[in-house]
This record gives structure tokens, C-alpha cells and sequence, in this order.
């Protein structure tokens, strides 16, 4: 019997996306591979696949929409597609703790982790505490003047603070003098309206490591972000453009896939840190720990992103494959761990 069905136990989904992204009823003739509504389609049909009754939630800024559909359906379990809440990024931290406060089972991340994971400079103050390496780094709060610290050498990298995706990023964030990181930080300012995080820019290889779990987790291969035919002069960053452009990827050469030619013991270095990250952190359900490893072996851990992106053709379900889990039931196993989270526990 499939792992999906939850010992045939067919559930009540309520699942909770932007109002924007909620798929149509029919998908003919549209490519799927290019719908704004990827995920949310994929998590959708595959859920009610396995048997579940699917209902999904376009959410706006109105959290009675939540309420009213939660009464109406009396869902098992709400699976939590959101990334923002009255076009606030972020807030969906704060629809979490509702569900929290509600006794409502959800899956992915709770509110705590959330919140972490998502503050980049509170997350690196954290792991910092934790002796698990980050780039040295200082945030530049928007409304004040900044001046880089002594101990901050070039080159340095500039992002926001908060925003996911890449949001931001290009090839101008790496800098290489004050002149530049001034203008890049006005840039995060004034066009991303978020506080600037500026970081050491750390060489070497991009990698990506999934993490499956609530208390006994489980570490997914390790996947890398392959440069091929990016022009030496370019930084190997995960920029907007590479994340959005299927064009500029196929250009270049640029994918995703298993990391290659790591040393087993180096593996199991870089699944040690993933755990302390996830555990420190407080994560729950499934993350996506960000990682550069420089080319003398040294592991620095970048971010980490609670409820990352899981499309069935993105990086943690790929990886998930790769270990032997099929997309339907790494969805039930999401699922499942959402069930036994108990959210009322401190640790």
C-alpha cells in the first residue's frame, strides 16, 4: 500500500496559497512547467491523487477567508503553500501561529522557526552563538547611515535582509569597494524597501541540502548549483535573473543536480551542520539549508529556508527522488509530519 494514503485514512485538505495562484480546474493545453501556479497545481492534483479531498484557498489580506473555509470544511490539516499574507512577505509567519493558536494542524515550519529562518542576520546571530560558520556579516538598517566595519573586507556580498527568491540579486551585489557597496545598499533601500545584509563574499561551490523531519530528521543528498558555461569574469551566485530565466540558465549552462565528487566523509560533515542549523533554529516539518563550500573544504552556511519551494520538478523533491521518495509520498510524508507536530511544545 502507498505511503500516501496514511494507512487508507482519506483526509480533509485545506490548502492555503495566494489568491493569485490557485490552478484552474482545467489544465489543457497550458504548460505546466511555465504556470505561475507550478507548485500549488502540483501539491493540489498529486494530494488528491492519493485519495485526500483537496480544497484550495486563494488567500489575499482577509483572514476571515481562513476562518470561514476552516469552519465550512473541517479540515484534518491545512497545507501551507503561502509565502506572504496582504502582500506583506512574511506575514505568513503570522497566519502559522494563527493555525497555531487555532489548534489547527498545518504543515511545514512552524511559527518560531519561521520567523528565525527567515530574519537572515537573526538567523547568522544564532548559528554564529553555535560556533556553526556563516560569512562575517553586519546589516545596514534602511533611515541610517552606514559605514562599513574595519573587520568587513572586500568583496563583499549585498541582499536584503528578509526577502527569499533571490529577490534583488545580480551580479552588481558582489562589491569590491565602498563607492559600490554604498550604491548597493541604497539599491536594497530604496528598491526593495528591506533592510540591507552585508556579508563576506565566500568563493567556491553553491550547495543545497533538504531536511525532512520534526524530531528524528532526515538529511536529503546534497545538491549543487552547476555553472557550465558562465564567463569566468562572473561571480557563481544564485542570482534573480538564474532563478527566473529559463532562458538565461539553458544559456549558460546553469542547472541543478546532485553535487558532484564529494568525499563521503565531507557528506557527512556538511549533513551535521544541516542538522545543528535545523535544530538550532527551531525548524520543523521540511527545510532547504543554503551552503557555499570554499575550495579548501570549509562549509559556511548561508541561509536557511523553511518551507522551501516543492514542485515536483524543484530541488528538495528532486533530491527527495534521488533518496528514494517519490513525489507523492514525500507529500504524504509532509503531510504525516504536519499531524504530529504539537505545537504547544517549547522545544
Amino acid at each position: 500500500m502507498s505511503a500516501g494514503r496514511s494507512n487508507g485514512r482519506r483526509l480533509r485538505i485545506l490548502a492555503l496559497m495566494h489568491e493569485t495562484l490557485v490552478p484552474p480546474a482545467d489544465v489543457t493545453g497550458i504548460d505546466l512547467a511555465t504556470a505561475d501556479w507550478k507548485t500549488e497545481h502540483d501539491v493540489v492534483s498529486t494530494l488528491r491523487g492519493l485519495g485526500h479531498e483537496v480544497r484550495a484557498l486563494g488567500v489575499g489580506g482577509n483572514l476571515g477567508e481562513i476562518r470561514r473555509a476552516v469552519h465550512e470544511f473541517q479540515p484534518h490539516i491545512a497545507f501551507n503553500l503561502l509565502e506572504e499574507f496582504d502582500a506583506v512577505v512574511g506575514w505568513d509567519t503570522n497566519v502559522v501561529a494563527w493555525l497555531e493558536l487555532s489548534r489547527i494542524a498545518y504543515t511545514g515550519c512552524n511559527s518560531r522557526g519561521l520567523l528565525l529562518g527567515r530574519d537572515k542576520a537573526l538567523t547568522k546571530k544564532l548559528l554564529t552563538y553555535h560556533r556553526i560558520p556563516v560569512a562575517d556579516f553586519v546589516v545596514a538598517p534602511r533611515g541610517r547611515r552606514f559605514r562599513r566595519p574595519k573587520r568587513l573586507r572586500f568583496p563583499l556580498f549585498v541582499k536584503s535582509a528578509t526577502l527569499d527568491a533571490s529577490a534583488g540579486i545580480s551580479q552588481a551585489s558582489v562589491v569590491e569597494d565602498d563607492d559600490k557597496l554604498a550604491e548597493r545598499v541604497r539599491f536594497v533601500h530604496d528598491n526593495l524597501g528591506t533592510d540591507a545584509l552585508v556579508e563576506s563574499f565566500i568563493e567556491g561551490r553553491e550547495l543545497y541540502v533538504g531536511v525532512l523531519g520534526n524530531d528524528r530528521l532526515q538529511v536529503l543528498p546534497v545538491w549543487e548549483l552547476h555553472f557550465e558555461n558562465l564567463p569566468e569574469e562572473r561571480r557563481r551566485i544564485a542570482t534573480e535573473r538564474l532563478k527566473w530565466s529559463a532562458a538565461y540558465r539553458e544559456r549558460h549552462g546553469i542547472e541543478t543536480g546532485p553535487a558532484r565528487d564529494l568525499p563521503p566523509e565531507l557528506v557527512t560533515r556538511i549533513g551535521e551542520v544541516c542538522r545543528r542549523v535545523y535544530r538550532n533554529l527551531l525548524l520543523s516539518g521540511c527545510a532547504r539549508i543554503d551552503l557555499r563550500l570554499t575550495p579548501q573544504g570549509e562549509v559556511y552556511v548561508i541561509e536557511a529556508n523553511p518551507n522551501p519551494q516543492i514542485a515536483r520538478d524543484e530541488d528538495f523533491a528532486q533530491s527527495a527522488l534521488s533518496a528514494g521518495i517519490a513525489y507523492p509520498d514525500l507529500l504524504q510524508r509532509i503531510v504525516n509530519l504536519g499531524l504530529r507536530w504539537e505545537p504547544t511544545r517549547l522545544t
